[in-house]
């Protein structure tokens, strides 16, 4: 009984090694810069309960406005949470939105209206450490329902821009 009590502490110390050494390997949270100009809030102008979700519920992932949140310190949870960041990014990113050509920023809205009404945005991983931004039904239905209509709307703007 004695070795195993042993045994047992030896693997504790390993293991709380091994999680020390891991707070030495920092990810970067330094956002890149905004041009405010190319923001989708900026460009859509959307109502304010619509760019108070966005904010709460899309923008840490989806934008370079990260706000990293006080276990974004402690490793591993730092890394799984910068890989979240990236992948948001690289899926869609709010900060850039202006620079996308029309039929791209179509078919992000479009892409963002079904996420929301499919309960895949935001992620439940988020949501669990971000109460606020767990959406109602009637948020989820207001918040894909100006996607759409924003997207008609820029549809709309696309048409008259070429002439149709």
């Amino acid at each position: 009984m004695k070795k195993k009590k042993s045994l047992f502490k030896k693997i504790l110390l390993v293991l709380l090694a091994v999680f020390v050494v891991m707070q030495f390997f920092r990810i970067d949270k330094t956002n890149p810069a905004v041009v405010k100009s190319n923001d989708f809030i900026a460009v859509t102008a959307p109502p304010a309960d619509v760019e108070k979700i966005l904010r709460t519920a899309c923008y840490d992932c989806h934008s370079n406005e990260t706000v990293y949140p006080w276990y974004s310190n402690v490793a591993p949870v730092s890394w799984m949470l910068e890989h979240h960041v990236e992948e948001g990014r690289e899926h869609l990113n709010f900060s850039e939105w202006g620079s996308f050509p029309l039929k791209k920023q179509n078919h992000k809205l479009h892409e963002c209206a079904e996420e929301v009404e499919e309960g895949e945005m935001p992620i439940n991983s988020y949501t669990w450490t971000h109460g606020d931004a767990s959406l109602s039904a009637a948020q989820k239905k207001t918040l894909a329902d100006w996607f759409e209509a924003q997207m008609k709307e820029e549809e709309a703007e696309g048409d008259t821009l070429s002439g149709q």
